[in-house]
């Protein structure tokens, strides 16, 4: 049996280089501003609905939810990027259940900002077996509540440690989604909402699977 995600997480976290106690200092900073903002009180909950989209995936083919739900429910989680080693971690741990997952008759849908080549990329780094879509703008997630902007005074540090958003997005806007996760019913009811502030907080595997046996 696997270890849970947030066991993989911090085992991960113990092989980070480790930053000098100024670019800490901002990290920590960042994270308490964004903690402190209520972003996640801002999170679409369960029990609301979801907005439909359509979306191109790794190879730029339109992704409906609407038309995704006609054959059944829907996991949709979002992801900030490739240049993520969280976001990398939970996609994998996503992919270990996608079998049962698909045995219950429910697609899994992973979203970020990249562009369709990054997306791809994502998809091929991680051997994923399901849709990886581009979010270009944000437009999908900020109508779930999870878009916030990377403060400027620490944009620099991005750069420095080889994340330069609008390279990786295609925009200048410095926005990312909070990594959400969402089960959602044939009807567009959200069933299940996952966010944290914390980029190292991620919606456990086995979370989903329980979320989804009252939909099997």
């Amino acid at each position: 049996m696997a270890p849970d995600l947030a066991s993989q997480i911090r085992k991960l976290e113990r092989t980070f280089p480790p930053l000098s106690p100024e670019r800490a200092e901002l990290v920590a900073r960042a994270s308490r501003e964004l903690a402190g903002s209520g972003i996640t009180e801002r999170v679409l909950k369960a029990g609301g609905l979801a907005p439909d989209f359509t979306l191109p995936n790794a190879v730029g083919v339109p992704v409906s939810l609407g038309e995704t739900l006609r054959n059944g429910p829907a996991v949709v989680t979002f992801y900030r990027g490739i240049w993520c080693p969280y976001c990398n971690l939970q996609l994998k741990a996503y992919q270990r259940v996608l079998p049962e997952i698909l045995r219950r008759g429910v697609q899994l849908l992973a979203i970020s900002p990249q562009d369709p080549d990054k997306s791809q990329a994502t998809l091929l780094k991680n051997f994923l077996k399901y849709e990886v879509l581009s979010d270009a703008g944000n437009g999908v997630s900020r109508r779930f509540g999870l878009v916030y902007q990377v403060p400027e005074w620490i944009r620099s540090l991005y750069v420095e440690l080889g994340t330069d958003l609008p390279a990786f997005n295609g925009d200048h806007s410095w926005e990312l989604p909070l990594a959400g996760t969402f089960v959602i019913d044939r009807n567009r009811r959200i069933v299940f909402a996952f966010a944290d502030s914390d980029p190292s907080v991620r919606c456990e595997p086995d979370a989903i699977l329980a979320a989804l046996q009252p939909l099997s």
